[in-house]
Parts: C-alpha cells; sequence; structure tokens
C-alpha cells in the first residue's frame, strides 16, 4: 500500500519544470482557499438568523474535532511528509510534521459534511464537497502531502460531522448562549444600529429527544434535527 500510495504521489506532484501558472493556481488552492471557512462561519453568525448561527457552530465544532482527531493520529502515527523523505518536488515551505490525515482537507470537509447533515445547507455542503477536491491535488502537486492523506481527510471528517452532529444536544445550547453573550459585549453598539443580527432571529434549529414507533432500549437516544 505504501509503494502504491508513493507511486501515486509522483503522479500527481509537480515535475521539475512546473508551469507557473499551474504552481500558482495550486498554491491559491492549497493556501488561500481554506480561509473561506472562518469568512463563512463568522460571516453567517454575524449577519445570520438563530437557525443559521446554530448550524454554524455546529460547523465549528465539526472542523474543530477534526482537527483534534487528526492530532491523536499523528502522535499515535507519525506518517513523514514526501519531502522528509526526499520523494518527489516540493514547492512551498512547509513544517516537518506528520502527514496523515492532511489537516486542510479535514477541516474542509467537516464544515461541507456538517451542512451535509442539516437541513438548509445541503447544497452549500455539496458545493463545498466538491470545491475540495482542488484542495486535495494542490497539496499533493506542491509536495506536502501523500494521497491516502487526502482518503484520512475523508474517513476523520465524516466521522466528526457525525459526532458534532450527534452531540449537539449536550453543548449546542450552552455554547450559543455564550457566544451569544460575548456578541452583545463586544458588538453592542454595532447591534443596537443595526450592523449585526440580534438574538431574535427568525427560524430555530431544534436538537430533541424523540421516541420512535418502537420500544428503545433504556437510555437510547435519537436526536432529530428540525429547522
Amino acid at each position: 500500500m505504501e509503494h502504491f500510495n508513493e507511486t501515486l504521489f509522483l503522479w500527481l506532484n509537480a515535475s521539475a519544470q512546473p508551469d507557473a501558472f499551474v504552481v500558482m493556481l495550486a498554491i491559491f488552492f492549497a493556501e488561500w482557499f481554506i480561509w473561506i471557512i472562518p469568512a463563512m462561519i463568522g460571516i453567517g453568525w454575524l449577519v445570520g438568523n438563530e437557525a443559521t448561527r446554530r448550524m454554524m457552530l455546529v460547523a465549528a465544532v465539526s472542523g474543530l474535532s477534526g482537527l483534534i482527531v487528526n492530532s491523536l493520529i499523528g502522535l499515535a502515527w507519525p506518517h513523514p511528509r514526501p519531502f522528509m523523505i526526499g520523494l518527489g518536488h516540493t514547492l512551498i515551505p512547509h513544517v516537518a510534521d506528520p502527514s496523515f490525515p492532511s489537516d486542510h482537507l479535514t477541516l474542509w470537509w467537516a464544515v461541507a459534511f456538517s451542512f451535509l447533515l442539516q437541513r438548509g445547507r445541503r447544497k452549500t455542503g455539496s458545493a463545498m464537497a466538491l470545491s475540495g477536491i482542488p484542495i486535495a491535488w494542490a497539496r499533493i502537486y506542491l509536495g506536502v502531502h501523500f494521497p491516502f492523506d487526502m482518503l484520512g481527510a475523508v474517513a476523520v471528517s465524516i466521522f466528526s460531522a457525525w459526532l458534532a452532529l450527534r452531540t449537539a444536544g449536550w453543548y449546542l445550547e450552552p455554547t450559543y448562549q455564550r457566544a451569544i453573550r460575548t456578541q452583545d459585549l463586544l458588538f453592542g453598539r454595532l447591534i443596537t444600529r443595526g450592523w449585526i443580527r440580534n438574538e431574535s432571529g427568525s427560524g430555530s434549529i431544534v436538537y430533541e429527544l424523540h421516541h420512535e414507533q418502537h420500544v428503545q432500549k433504556p437510555g437510547e437516544r435519537d436526536w432529530k434535527l428540525r429547522s
């Protein structure tokens, strides 16, 4: 498997004399495109209604969970990056830390899959999931990741998105209330002027415990998401 991983990497990695435009495009996707995530979550929080804000919080928790899982995997299995073993061509500087899974792609897809699992943002989630492909290509092309690092990112991001939504009933409400209080403290004047939406927005996401028609086992719970 490692041989196949390295062979696939060499096939996707830049040549010794890469095209300047392709390199510039790859750098954009590899290093700058990821900033859409904090911008989208921040703007969604500041101008969105209560439902949107709760979705943004769940997406943020999903991304953070994915990065934590990646750190644990890196500690348990510190797989080297291509340039750490002298393989291929590296076109951007990068710290020599574990490559598996890709943090960039885990963060991107964790947020994308979080939206896919929540009503009202599934089209956004689908578009984000597809736009993660050029990020994966770019980081391989520039020589800082192996293809299997991207497969690991898929698995971790799906798990973290599921976990963030599954456990939302425990953390979402207190986190939301703390965030609202922090927002009021920091942006009170802007809220008064109507530049930032206040807490009372139309619509909400309700995480509730609901009963199925069958008899559930003691302690068995099923969280339902409504918008």
